[in-house]
């Protein structure tokens, strides 16, 4: 018995309640996700927030079309251009590759039917160096260092407000706390997938990884359109276009959305859109973490407030830490890069005593199923058979320059665990020296008017 297809059923704005609903099934099963964005009704009934609203229900659709994971998708009455059918596959194949081999599914053979409209290949998107004045953009925050990171890059070349997504009514302290250290205005959306997909196990779903972040790109747009911003500026670094792991050749890439893959992909559907003006771009595309790290280290005014702990982030309340567990891999990355840059007693502080490389059980198991802190740092260091965590972290070479960094810190020469594993790296290779890891890598999309000062040198 065949699985029918996955459709597109639909969607509909309702501008008096600033309302995206997006509509899809699969078989009998029917589902709807809400999307709102305050705003005056008048704007929702502009051309451009129109034609972004439809960017968002194609992106939205890959959250529902994994419960099943059919071989056609069916556009239903929705039309696209052969570049966004293109750009589609793409981001369903490339966003769902670790879901697929998580699940042991292969989705090579996935096709999209469905009407065609003129448009063909868009207008290439405009060049970095030839955009347009900064005007207002629009940063989507997510309380991290990175993000960090942009804004205050940003705020010295343009007048920016933050963008905070989130389930309506639901506000995370890991985020609030450090937007208001900004002082900038926020743009607030909601974003309400149906309710079925929390039930995936009981409902016989499959489950698993999807690419968050183009959603949340397509839903900044809308609301870059609706409040009369010309930019959406990322925060995706160098590292998250390098795969967690190959597969048979074919990459999979936790971070698949925050590609520069995914980001030329998108501007150029974009400009097929919305036109050439309008900007969507990585403010830290040719930087590596460990760039961003050095300048978070200086901005001392967000190391009491920030927070990457996965488990601040939780969708149950009831289980979401209001500071850092020391314990998930994005505690031990977080620590890893900042380490070098950050004296041990400010780690031990912002970490409330529970440091991961301070550590000083170095077979410690006793939080179960998390296993020891060594094995997660040997994991992120590719010293270890264990593949690199399904996490935004960092790539091997990113991380090993950051252990031995820390490791040549005076103050760090009593940290047991550190020095083990900077040890462990004797010998073994290191991709890029440190130093070449703390200047500008590969190609970006950056205008000229945004560029920080590394790239203009």
């Amino acid at each position: 018995m065949s699985t029918p297809p996955f459709r597109y059923d639909g969607y509909q704005i309702d501008p008096a309640r600033g309302l995206l609903i997006c509509r899809y099934s699969v078989g009998d099963y029917r589902f709807s996700e809400r999307v709102t964005v305050p705003a005056d009704p008048g704007r929702w009934a502009r051309a451009d927030a129109g034609k972004a609203a439809r960017l968002v229900f194609l992106l939205a659709g890959v959250s529902y079309y994994k419960t099943a994971a059919p071989p056609v998708i069916d556009l239903g009455d929705t039309a696209v251009t052969d570049s966004e059918r293109a750009f589609l596959r793409s981001f369903y194949l490339g966003g769902l590759a670790e879901f697929g081999y998580r699940n042991g599914l292969d989705l090579s053979g996935l096709r999209i039917e469905g009407p065609s409209r003129p448009g063909g290949t868009p207008p290439a998107a405009r060049p970095a160096a030839q955009a347009t004045g900064p005007g207002r953009p629009l940063v989507p925050f997510g309380g991290g260092i990175d993000s960090i990171v942009t804004t205050e890059m940003i705020r010295e070349r343009a007048e920016p407000a933050l963008f905070i997504v989130s389930r309506p009514g639901d506000r995370f302290e890991a985020i609030e706390r450090p937007a208001a250290v900004t002082g900038l205005p926020i743009l607030r959306a909601g974003r309400e997938i149906d309710p079925q997909l929390l039930r995936s196990r009981d409902l016989g779903f499959l489950n698993g990884h999807v690419p968050v972040t183009g959603i949340i790109s397509a839903i900044a747009v809308l609301a870059a359109t609706l409040d009369g911003r010309n930019a959406v500026v990322m925060s995706n670094e160098w590292s998250a276009s390098i795969p967690t792991l190959e597969v048979n050749g074919s990459p999979v890439n936790h971070q698949y959305s925050k590609s520069a893959t995914f980001e030329a992909a998108f501007r150029d559907v974009l400009a097929g859109s919305l036109g050439p003006d309008f900007a969507y771009f990585s403010a830290l595309r040719p930087f590596s973490e460990l760039w961003v790290a050095r300048r978070f280290a200086a901005l001392t005014q967000y190391h009491d407030t920030f927070r990457s702990c996965n488990r601040a982030f939780h969708i149950d309340k009831s289980r979401r830490l209001d500071h850092w567990c020391g314990r998930c891999d994005k505690c031990c990355f977080i620590d890893l890069i900042l380490a070098p840059f950050l004296p041990a007693a400010d780690l031990e502080r912002i970490f409330g005593g529970h440091e991961p490389l301070a550590d000083s059980d170095m077979a410690d198991t006793s939080s179960g199923d998390d296993g020891s802190l060594a094995d997660k740092f040997r994991s992120l260091l590719g010293t270890t058979p264990t593949s690199k965590p399904f996490e935004c972290v960092g790539e091997v070479g990113e991380c090993r320059a950051a252990a031995v960094l820390a490791a040549q810190r005076p103050d760090r020469a009593g940290t047991k665990l550190l020095q083990v594993l900077a040890a462990e790296l004797d010998g073994l290779p290191r991709p890029s020296a440190p130093a070449e890891l703390l200047r500008p890598l590969g190609q970006h999309f950056i205008p000229d008017t945004y560029a920080p000062d590394d790239l203009l040198v």
